[in-house]
C-alpha cells in the first residue's frame, strides 16, 4: 500500500491455440456486480484482439530511462469493459526476455509493485541489474512489467497541479482545534472535486476489478494461456482479485506483503489498521535507534527517541527547518523506517546529522526538489491513481463524526501516522464518482496453489492480512518471516524465502505445510 501523501500537502496472428486460451470465459466465481454479462464478456473480446494483434516490441522511448535489451510497447484495453468496442485505453508495457534456453523458458512473470498507483515498469531491469535473488527465475521466465490504468504512460490521471501538490511545508497532519480539522475537510473535498474536473471520464472505471481485467489481456496480448503473477502490497489485492475473476487462468502466482482481502477491510478499515501497524513499527525502530545511540547520538532509550521526535516535530512546526520541511514533511520522510528496513541507517543518519548542525541533509530528504518536474509529476499521479482506486473500489463513510470519533480515538495510541492517513484518505467521502462494492475474494475451480510471503511486524499490511487470504485461496501455502517487519520481503536476503520462491517458480511446488522462517539480517550503523 501506497505512503502517505498529506492532502494539500503532499502484430501477428497468434496460433489458433493461443487464442483459445486467451478468450477462455472466466469462472463464474465472482460476485454479479464485478464480473458476468457484458463484462464479462467483455474481457474476452478484447482478449481475442489483443491476442490477435500480439505486443509490437520495440526499444523503450528514451524518457522511461528502459535501455536495451528490455524492450516497450502499448497494449489496448477498453475503458468500460461493459463496452468493449467503446473508448480503448493503452496501457504501457515492458520486458526482458529470459536468459535461459528454450528448453528452460516456462512463460511471462507479470509484476505489481502496489500503490495503487505504482509502475512496474522497473521490473524487468532486475535481470539488467543481475539481481542475485533472482538470476534462477531469470532463466524461466521474460521479466513483464506494465503502468496500471490511471498510472505513469498508461492514461495517466491528476487531481491537482503536480508543483502546487508538492510545494511545501503544509499544515501539521495533527490538528490542535476543530478549526484545523475543518481546514483539512475542506482541502479534502477540493481534492475530490479537482479528481472530477481533471479525470473525471476514468474515476468511474478506476477499480480493481477492472485492473485485473487489464491484467488477463496483457497476458493474452504476450501469447500466455495462463498467468504467472508477483503482487506485493497493493499487488497482493490486484493477485487476490484476478485469481478470484480468472481462478483457471492462474499457473503461478505469488503475493508479498498481503492486503487482508476481506470485504469489509476494503479500505476504510484498512486504513485505520495500519495506523496500529505502523506505531508497533515505529517503535521498532526508535527501540533500534536507541540501542546504536554510539552511533546516532539520538537517545539510549526508547522513550528518549520518541521525546527527541516530538520535539523536532514540535520545533519544525513552529518554524519549519529550511523553510519546507514541517511536520507533515518530516512524517513524509520518517515514515520511511516502518515500511523498509533497507531505510532505518539512512533515516537515522539523517537525523543524527541534523542535530549535528547538517540542516540541508533533512532538508534535501523530507523536502520537496520544485525543479524535479518529472519527478514531482510521478508523485502527484502516484497520489492520484492512490486515491481513485481505493475511492471507487468500495462505499467510504461519508459522515465526519464517524472519521473524527475512529481516528480521535486511534491517535490516543497510535499517534505517528493515524491524521495523516485519515486526511490523505479523506477525499473518498466526497468522491463524486460510483463507488463499488468490493468483491468477494474466494477459491474459484482451477485456481493452483498460491504461494503467500508475509513479514509478522509489516507496518503497511499487517500480518492478519495474509492469514486471511491464506484462508480464502484454498491449497495456498503461507511463509511467514517471523519477527520482523520490513515491507516487502521477496526482495530480501532470506534463504529461508529465497529458495523457496525460486523453487515455487521454477516447479509450482510448495511445502507440504506453511513455513516460518528467522528473521533477515537486522541492519547496522
Amino acid at each position: 500500500m501506497r505512503r502517505t501523501a498529506v492532502l494539500g500537502s503532499a502484430g501477428t496472428l497468434i496460433a489458433g491455440t493461443l487464442i483459445a486460451g486467451a478468450i477462455a470465459a472466466p469462472t463464474a466465481t465472482a460476485d454479479g456486480r464485478h464480473h458476468s454479462g457484458s463484462e464479462a464478456r467483455g474481457v474476452q473480446i478484447a482478449a481475442a484482439r489483443a491476442a490477435h494483434t500480439g505486443i509490437d516490441w520495440k526499444d523503450c522511448p528514451a524518457d522511461w530511462a528502459l535501455s536495451t535489451p528490455i524492450q516497450c510497447g502499448w497494449v489496448s484495453v477498453p475503458l468500460d469493459y461493459a463496452k468493449p468496442h467503446g473508448k480503448q485505453i493503452k496501457l504501457a508495457v515492458d520486458r526482458h526476455v529470459s536468459t535461459g534456453t528454450k528448453a528452460e523458458r516456462q512463460g511471462a512473470l507479470l509484476y505489481n509493485p502496489g500503490g495503487p498507483g505504482g509502475s512496474g515498469l522497473r521490473f524487468p531491469t532486475r535481470i539488467t541489474n543481475k539481481n542475485p535473488l533472482w538470476t534462477k527465475a531469470a532463466k524461466a521466465y521474460d521479466f513483464v512489467g506494465f503502468d496500471p490504468r490511471g498510472v505513469g504512460h498508461s492514461a495517466p490521471i491528476s487531481c491537482v497541479d503536480p508543483q502546487e501538490f508538492v510545494k511545501a511545508p503544509k499544515a501539521d497532519p495533527v490538528p490542535d482545534s476543530e478549526a484545523d480539522k475543518r481546514a483539512q475537510r475542506k482541502l479534502a473535498a477540493e481534492y475530490a472535486d479537482g479528481c472530477a474536473e481533471r479525470s473525471g471520464d476514468m474515476l468511474p472505471h478506476m477499480t480493481t476489478p477492472n485492473t485485473a481485467r487489464d491484467l488477463d489481456v496483457i497476458r493474452a496480448a504476450l501469447g500466455e494461456k495462463k498467468l504467472n503473477f508477483l503482487g506485493v502490497s497493493y499487488g497482493t489485492y490486484l493477485g487476490a482479485v484476478y485469481g478470484t475473476l480468472f481462478p483457471d487462468h492462474v499457473r503461478r502466482m505469488i503475493v508479498d506483503s498481503v492486503v487482508n482481502p476481506a470485504k469489509d477491510n476494503i479500505w476504510y478499515e484498512a486504513n485505520l489498521n495500519q495506523d496500529i501497524a505502523f506505531q508497533q513499527r515505529w517503535e521498532d525502530w526508535t527501540a533500534w535507534v536507541a540501542k546504536n545511540d554510539a552511533a546516532f547520538h539520538i537517545g539510549t532509550t526508547p522513550a528518549q527517541v520518541e521525546q527527541e521526535w516530538l520535539k523536532l516535530r514540535a520545533s519544525a512546526k513552529k518554524s519549519p527547518i529550511g523553510g519546507v520541511v514541517g511536520p507533515a514533511e518530516l512524517i513524509g520522510f520518517f515514515q520511511n523506517a516502518p515500511y523498509y528496513d533497507s531505510t532505518w541507517v539512512l533515516v537515522a543518519q539523517t537525523w543524527s546529522d541534523y542535530r549535528a548542525g547538517d540542516t540541508q541533509a533533512l532538508v534535501d530528504a523530507a523536502g520537496p526538489d520544485m525543479s524535479d518536474l518529472a519527478g514531482n509529476a510521478s508523485s502527484e499521479n502516484g497520489n492520484a491513481v492512490y486515491t481513485a482506486v481505493e475511492c471507487a473500489d468500495a462505499k467510504w463513510p461519508t459522515s465526519w463524526q464517524k472519521w473524527d470519533r475512529d481516528n480521535s480515538r486511534l491517535h490516543k495510541d497510535y499517534p505517528f501516522m493515524t491524521w495523516a492517513n485519515a486526511w490523505m484518505n479523506l477525499p473518498c467521502a466526497t468522491w463524486s464518482a460510483k463507488q463499488q462494492t468490493p468483491l468477494e475474494v474466494k477459491t474459484g475451480k482451477g485456481l493452483p496453489p498460491v504461494l503467500i510471503v508475509q513479514s509478522t511486524r509489516d507496518a503497511a499490511t499487517p500480518y492478519e492480512g495474509a492469514v486471511e487470504l491464506h484462508k480464502r485461496f484454498k491449497g495456498s501455502r503461507l511463509i511467514t518471516e517471523k519477527d520482523a517487519g520490513s515491507h516487502g520481503v521477496t526482495g530480501l536476503v532470506n534463504p529461508c524465502i529465497n529458495d523457496r520462491v525460486d523453487n515455487y517458480l521454477l516447479t509450482g511446488q510448495t511445502d507440504r505445510q506453511d513455513v516460518t522462517c528467522a528473521p533477515h539480517a537486522t541492519p547496522k550503523p
